[in-house]
């Protein structure tokens, strides 16, 4: 048996979890989230618990089992709590501003770099190298931090560029002369 897949979601105060087939929606006080799942996976809800249950033990079921329960409990998550994922931007001259709804950087290159957040995703500055991802979808958070990241991603000998706030980045050594 999965051992995520197994586990029952707690559906908060002011959260309702609505099933029709196999697709659901999850509303709450930040929003709301739908998607639809594998019609095999069977999701019930009874008072405030949602439990995810499989039909058989094939390899299949067992994967789509912990994946359903998982991805349910982010949208519940999600619509209660939200999700946030912050950057730091190092580098001497690097620096993030917000214009509108547009995340501007200037991280060493010839131009600005402009980003622009998605519908129902907000991003926030701070400080000027500081940057906040937030939103209900934790999956489109963190592609949306992943692709500021990838503007220009940390490198090894100095350490400078675009990192999730907390992350190590290993430290080469640069060459040695003769």
């Amino acid at each position: 048996m999965s051992r995520v897949g197994k586990k029952p979601i707690e559906i908060p105060t002011g959260v309702t979890v609505t099933v029709n087939n196999h697709a659901v929606t999850v509303k709450g006080p930040k929003g709301e989230l739908s998607r639809s799942f594998n019609p095999d996976i069977t999701i019930n809800v009874e008072e405030n618990v949602v439990t995810v249950t499989r039909p058989s033990d094939s390899k299949e079921h067992r994967t789509l089992h912990g994946t359903t329960r998982a991805l349910l409990a982010n949208m519940v998550e999600g619509v209660s709590k939200g999700f946030e994922k912050n950057l730091e931007l190092i580098g001497v001259g690097y620096r993030a501003q917000k214009q509108g709804k547009k995340l501007v950087l200037n991280v060493g290159y010839s131009h600005p770099v402009e980003i622009e957040a998605e519908e129902g995703i907000e991003i926030e500055v701070p400080a000027n190298t500081k940057i906040s991802v937030k939103g209900t979808d934790k999956e489109r958070v963190g592609a949306l931090a992943a692709n500021i990241r990838q503007v220009r991603p940390p490198e090894p000998y100095k350490g400078k560029g675009i990192r999730y706030e907390g992350e190590f980045v290993r430290r080469k050594e640069g060459k040695t002369g003769k």
